[in-house]
């Protein structure tokens, strides 16, 4: 290979490209009816809607469908109730990934738990009740929360 000749004049300008696409995922819903396991474990069902973007979150299976891969956040918020204990797991594809839990006390209060997760599409994101325990909500008020949204 040779030196390099002489610089060339400068081209044409090129035609416009294509917009980047953004992808957004975010949920957020909650609960107005109490909580109370027997003797099995039980997936959150959600009877309150804030947000729902793209319906991602399917109210009727109380799961998140991951359509837009991606790190997701996610949170879990509860109130508990006196003299219950509250033990409840964020799952990912079956598998409890942490843990929100309140030991029996003779005064309720609030309890959140919060977790960022690298998701692929098609899994799914949920809240499972685990058994002899309760959350306390009421009709009036939303107590029970669950909410998740797209990073990057």
């Amino acid at each position: 290979r040779g030196h390099a000749g002489p610089k060339g004049q400068k081209g044409s300008v090129g035609a416009p490209g294509e917009r980047c696409k953004s992808h957004y995922a975010a949920f957020s819903v909650g609960r107005k009816k109490p909580l109370h396991s027997n003797d099995y474990y039980q997936t959150l069902i959600f009877d309150t809607e804030f947000v729902n973007l793209y319906d991602h979150f399917n109210m009727f299976t109380g799961k998140f469908y991951c359509y837009v891969p991606g790190i997701y956040y996610f949170s879990l918020n509860v109130h508990t109730w006196n003299q219950k204990e509250t033990y409840l797991h964020i799952v990912r594809n079956g598998a409890e990934v942490v843990i929100l839990y309140a030991q029996v006390s003779d005064r309720s209060i609030m309890q959140s738990q919060s977790v960022m997760l690298e998701l692929r599409e098609q899994d799914e994101v949920w809240d499972k009740g685990e058994r002899e325990n309760a959350v306390f909500s009421d009709e009036y008020d939303t107590y029970i929360t669950f909410s998740g949204h797209l990073v990057k």
